[in-house]
């Protein structure tokens, strides 16, 4: 009950409901109370009184309009927003921001009043009905409104309140866009005298740098809004899945067979950074065949597909992973299976030791994982070393077609390809990098650009059509989802522009993949609408987190802190003014519209 209440505050304050009832915009259809910590702001009761888009625009206070005859010049018209046009508050272009409509002359000035601004002066706007007066003044800050947003009532918030609303929200206090904030709040916390308290100047000395990234996360703009909602469903689907019995370890590599086969994790990072895990998910494992997409995405991102592709060919093979088999133009079928990811590796670095190689290859994991977890099994690698006749077998037969580049050493890239099939990843590391592939090459953890959209996408492209084995249409007929599985129990999965998720379980089935990543792959598809040919619209009887209240998510591009500033102040119809010692109105007016695109000049 907490948690909706508090949802339900949060939606009050920030996300302030729907515009003004239908019909008309007085204080009985289009008004409601705030909260006396908001109303301080300056908010009172408006009532809208024409039918028409009307002109007026707030800004802050340097754009106050001044009194006429005093050089005063008319509010600037808002910035264009990142997504091309469309307005902040999910509505076209050529409507009020505030909403409503009744009959009557036109509303055309915009007013924020406060009492308490200094910079609040009176001014006749020149579109507004002739000796109208009204107020202007400044917008509240994302600081005081992410502020009484966590506070509920309160002068202080609690430092493990503020931490358990932001980890809510899908971010961890651990994620590198919030150092700073972290770092100063630990700071405040070291040097004041109630160290588990936060007024609002000490809340807002803390979040200040990281304003924008915290003010998006608790307005809900993130890819998937209730991010509570969908991780218990995730849950449900981990519980599930661990029921399953059955398959076997890997023990054609020595080292594999170690692993216990109750080992079970699943973690997923979206592509704004939320973070789930459940299960074994911090346990190291190796990442074997799941590091062949990364290593052709690394290959075509510095080579470019038409080099990469001189080498190996595209289409699924139609056979064993491991096959000792060529296409007609004597190349590997693709990069997915052991022969294509063999000459893959002799494309990396070409001209370097495998020392340098190695060093190359890791610092691109480290980047696509954020900087978490990328390690290295050295008795793993021993291990493939020792038992990897049929590897030297597909390399010599390789040397013999002349598939690797001209003086290329066969046994050392072998070594090379058995040092990258034991690096070893955790699922909370892997869940980055599947992440920066369904972000387009951008780690969504640290905002840095790793790969190109070229390598990208046709990494996905092949991890759909042979990144499981001789499972791969079955899969892609039932899952639709790009993936790559592994036979230390790993299963990359990604969701583009949604989130990339790994699944481990040691246990394989007859084809090389995890029976329980296979369960839970099904099942989260079965749920949600994650099938890339899942149709939006016809298929409504499944769930799509991306969508909140049953409204379609629209798709925003980064928003600056003016954009979410007005977005929050203006998005009602009607503020009122309440005391915060009592609840009686006070007889002041705010009233915002904004011009529509078609009425600018």
């Amino acid at each position: 009950m907490m948690r909706l209440w508090r949802a339900a505050l949060l939606r009050e304050l920030l996300l302030l409901g729907p515009p003004g009832a239908a019909g008309g915009g007085g204080p009985g259809s289009g008004s409601r109370r705030l909260p006396p910590q908001l109303a301080a702001l300056g908010a009172g009761p408006a009532t809208r009184r024409g039918p028409g888009p009307a002109r007026g625009l707030c800004t802050r206070s340097e754009g106050a309009l001044e009194e006429p005859g005093k050089g005063a010049q008319q509010p600037a018209a808002p910035s264009e927003p990142p997504d091309g046009g469309r307005n902040n508050n999910h509505g076209s272009g050529d409507k009020e921001l505030a909403g409503g409509g009744g009959g009557g002359e036109k509303e055309e000035s915009c007013v924020w009043s406060n009492p308490e601004s200094k910079s609040n002066r009176e001014f006749s706007s020149p579109r507004a009905p002739s000796g109208r007066k009204v107020k202007q003044g400044l917008l509240p800050s994302l600081e005081d409104l992410l502020f009484y947003t966590i506070a509920e009532g309160q002068e202080k918030i609690p430092v493990h309140k503020f931490i358990t609303a932001l980890k809510s929200t899908g971010l961890r206090t651990s994620d590198p866009r919030l150092k700073e904030c972290m770092d100063m709040l630990r700071l405040t916390l070291q040097t004041t005298s109630d160290g588990v308290m936060l007024d609002k100047d000490l809340f807002k000395k803390c979040v200040q740098s990281n304003i924008v990234l915290l003010t998006q996360a608790f307005r809900r703009k993130f890819v998937i809004p209730d991010f509570m909602s969908f991780t218990s469903h995730i849950d449900e689907l981990y519980e599930s899945a661990k029921k399953q019995s059955g398959g076997k370890v890997a023990d054609y590599i020595p080292q594999l067979a170690k692993f216990s086969p109750d080992l079970w994790g699943v973690s997923l990072c979206t592509v704004d950074g939320q973070r789930h895990s459940v299960g074994d998910t911090k346990v190291p494992f190796c990442l074997q065949s799941c590091v062949k997409p990364l290593k052709y995405a690394i290959a075509v991102n510095d080579l470019g597909t038409e080099y990469v592709h001189r080498y190996v060919g595209k289409e699924p093979s139609g056979l064993r992973f491991n096959k000792l088999f060529l296409n007609e133009d004597d190349k590997p079928h693709n990069p997915m299976v052991n022969a294509g990811a063999i000459v893959v590796t002799s494309l990396i670095k070409q001209g370097a030791n495998n020392a340098e190689k190695f060093d190359y290859v890791m610092q691109f994991m480290n980047k696509m994982a954020g900087n978490e977890y990328v390690g290295f099994s050295n008795a793993t690698f021993q291990s493939e070393r020792e038992s990897g006749d049929r590897n030297f077998a597909i390399g010599y037969y390789l040397k013999e077609k002349k598939c690797f580049p001209e003086g290329t050493d066969m046994v050392a890239i072998l070594d090379f390809y058995f040092q990258l099939c034991s690096i070893e990843v955790t699922c909370e590391s892997a869940s980055v990098m599947a992440a920066t592939l369904a972000n387009g090459g951008f780690c969504p953890i640290t905002g840095e650009r790793v790969l190109s959209p070229e390598a990208v996408r046709n990494t996905l492209s092949l991890m759909h059509s042979c990144g499981m084995y001789d499972f791969s249409g079955q899969f892609a007929f039932h899952v639709g989802l790009p993936a790559k599985s592994g036979v230390a129990g790993g299963i990359l999965l990604v969701v583009p522009n949604v989130m990339g998720l790994m699944c481990w379980s040691p246990p394989l089935d007859k084809m090389g993949n995890s029976v329980k990543g296979i369960h839970f792959c099904h099942d989260l598809v079965s749920l949600c609408n994650f099938h890339n040919y899942d149709n939006l619209r016809h298929f409504a009887k499944k769930l799509d987190p991306r969508r909140e209240g049953g409204d379609q998510r629209h798709s925003f591009g980064p928003m600056d802190y003016e954009n979410l500033q007005q977005e929050l102040a203006l998005k009602e119809t009607v503020w009122k003014k309440v005391s915060p010692e009592s609840n009686e109105d006070i007889s002041r007016t705010v009233v915002y519209r904004m011009e529509g695109r078609g009425e600018q000049n």
